[in-house]
């Protein structure tokens, strides 16, 4: 009976570790270059524009200690400006 039941605990830990490196493994890909949205790097923010309409949408822009903006954006990525500078963008709900 003992040798069954650390046989059995075996299968399990191995089993339990092929489907974590399983996950790991689909994990440590990067779902996108570019997100959909806002999203900073390093030094740089940016906001993306997911759409396949090609319309142009108008986001706020908010900015560490200056006035918020709204800017027009077309499809695809756009620099906002520094990472240190800027602190978020979300789209306001309507085109341009």
């Amino acid at each position: 009976m003992p040798v069954r039941r650390l046989l059995t605990s075996v299968l399990g830990s191995v089993s339990l570790a092929f489907a974590l490196l399983g996950t790991g493994a689909a994990t440590a890909t990067p779902a996108a270059a570019d997100p959909c949205g806002f999203y900073e790097t390093g030094s740089d923010a940016y906001y993306n524009h997911c759409t396949s309409d090609g319309s142009h949408v108008v986001i706020k822009v908010e900015v560490a200690l200056a006035p918020d903006y709204e800017r027009c954006v077309a499809p695809g990525r756009t620099w906002l400006g520094s990472a240190a500078k800027i602190q978020g963008a979300h789209y306001v709900g309507r085109t341009c």
